[in-house]
């Protein structure tokens, strides 16, 4: 097999490349494979993080593009754990459709939004690598779907009534892409994009819509000198924020136990020997959590209050 080309990240794709309409195709090869329909993509919006320097916004890319249909699709790449995850992409779609939808106009304008996560971490467990989500309405007794009919205008001004699928039409869709659970065995065309986003590589072998044209233009060769040295300082930045992130939860931990410790520890003196004199609850806020946990062994042997501080 011929030696693999090395792409650029995808974060950075979206953050440069894939920014111009020439390379819309990319994008449009990668919804395509998604949703499992042709997508035209004919205009990029602006979106909540979008940045065009090398810094990161402590691992958050994200673009929106709006297609043919008239759908909008927000796609994010999140590299590193969040708390209220799942919650933050709701409110990002109740955005968008609240911020189309013009004072005064119909309801049945309501702008459809797809949002698209391309993951580098485990957002809870699972058996899957890409998880879908939507809303159905369905009989509480017996599980089957409320047939609803949507109105579809004529140019003459009149109208007729049709089945219309409200889980794919109206409400919000979600795709959940975990890129580290995928095991690099390809069944599909969205597992060649998948294994595309977790590897930075396209294999000759590949044949999805366009993801020949995401092998040529996401090169890392056929960067130009002042763009492969932005590109390098990005990737000089990552591991620098990863870590930032990292010390940052190491210290709440830390602070946590900390604090909880203290408590706890507090607790048991006061139990044992009685309200605590104000030079022992100064000590409990100074020590470390090894000192703590010292005393803490202390108090069961200790006849004195002072025994445990020594």
């Amino acid at each position: 097999m011929l030696e693999e080309k090395k792409l650029i990240r995808f974060d950075w794709a979206i953050k440069t490349v894939l920014r111009d309409k020439a390379n819309f195709d990319v994008l449009e090869g990668f919804l395509s494979a998604l949703l499992r329909e042709d997508v035209e993509v004919v205009e990029l919006l602006e979106s909540e993080s979008q940045q065009e320097t090398e810094h990161q916004k402590f691992n958050r890319v994200d673009l929106m593009v709006k297609d043919s249909r008239g759908r909008f699709t927000i796609i994010e790449i999140q590299s590193e754990t969040e708390s209220d995850y799942m919650e933050r992409l709701l409110f990002g779609t109740s955005k968008v459709i609240v911020d189309n939808l013009k004072l005064g106009e119909p309801y049945r304008k309501v702008a459809k939004v797809v949002s698209v996560s391309i993951l580098y971490f485990n957002l809870g467990t699972g058996d899957d690598y890409v998880y879908y989500g939507s809303t159905r309405v369905t009989g509480l007794h017996t599980g089957n779907p409320l047939n609803i009919r949507k109105r579809l205008d004529s140019p003459d001004g009149s109208f007729t009534l049709r089945k219309a699928d409200v889980e794919k039409e109206v409400f919000p869709e979600y795709y959940l892409i975990h890129t580290e659970r995928f095991r690099d065995e390809i069944g599909s065309d969205l597992d060649e994009w998948v294994y595309m986003l977790k590897n930075e590589s396209v294999p000759e072998s590949f044949k999805s819509r366009n993801i020949d044209r995401a092998r040529e233009k996401l090169s890392v060769l056929k960067m130009k000198d002042p763009e492969r040295k932005r590109y390098e300082r990005y990737l000089m930045s990552v591991p620098v924020e990863r870590d930032i992130i990292e010390t940052a939860e190491a210290k709440g931990h830390v602070k946590g136990f900390k604090k909880g410790g203290a408590f706890l520890l507090r607790k048991q003196l006061e139990c044992r020997f009685g309200p605590l004199p104000e030079w022992a609850c100064e000590r409990l806020e100074e020590a470390d959590p090894v000192t703590l946990e010292d005393w803490a062994v202390r108090v069961l042997e200790s006849r004195e209050l002072e025994d445990v501080f020594k």
